[in-house]
């Protein structure tokens, strides 16, 4: 399984997605600092404490990486399907199940790990530089910092099962544009926010989707090996 992903990702060079990921980290950072500084300005405080602010960080980063695995899937899956190539591949010595899985599980991965890794690391800036010119009118504690780590993992672990709803869509007319799509309304519906509410507080919700996403990556490949291509 491990050989067959390093030949997936090297076969469709998905280094390209890891610096997209970095270009992206940097454009949510920059984004937030935005929002400080034009708030600093205006005398107005857009984000009242840390707490609403490294959630909004997390907000943003699973928005952002559930799209780039719906275009992860669009490439992997939908692509090969759409363009029948996924007919020559099904012609090698491999089991088709054991393939998809493998593509599966590189979207899983990726975006399960660029999620954490993203908000590590834009926390970590956005806190470092807020801090120093006191863009927050709060003072960042080590208890906001550990309370907001459960919830970061496990709002990643249910992003990545959101995640492989898109390919449900996808698969429907093997229609790249309706993969994206229907990962950008995912998004705006589960993070979008209103008076620092949004439906992923719910957390039967988000919960309910990692488990629609699960569902459809089994479904996907259950009867593959009888499927028509």
């Amino acid at each position: 399984m491990l050989n067959l992903m390093r030949l997936e990702m090297k076969k469709y060079q998905l280094g390209s997605y890891v610096k997209a990921a970095i270009i992206a980290n940097f454009v949510i950072a920059g984004f937030m600092f935005m929002i400080l500084f034009i708030s600093k300005i205006e005398e107005d405080s857009a984000i009242e404490n840390y707490q609403i602010a490294l959630t909004v960080i997390d907000s943003f980063v699973r928005g952002v990486f559930i799209v780039f695995a719906a275009t992860l899937i669009a490439k992997l899956i939908i692509g090969e399907y759409k363009n029948r190539t996924i007919t020559t591949a099904f012609m090698y010595p491999i089991k088709r199940k054991k393939l998809i899985a493998a593509k599966l599980a590189i979207v899983i991965i990726f975006t399960f790990v660029a999620i954490i890794v993203s908000n590590v690391f834009i926390t970590t800036i956005f806190c470092l530089v807020s801090t120093t010119y006191q863009l927050i009118p709060d003072t960042l504690t080590t208890t906001v910092v550990m309370q907001q780590i459960p919830s970061m993992f496990m709002n990643a672990i249910a992003a990545t099962g959101m995640s492989l709803i898109p390919l449900y869509f996808g698969m429907k007319k093997y229609s790249i544009p309706t993969t994206i799509l229907s990962s950008l309304l995912i998004v705006m519906v589960v993070s979008s926010n209103t008076g620092n509410f949004s439906l992923n507080d719910i957390i039967v919700i988000p919960i309910t989707l990692a488990i629609i996403g699960i569902i459809i990556a089994y479904l996907s490949i259950r009867n593959i090996e009888s499927v028509d291509v």
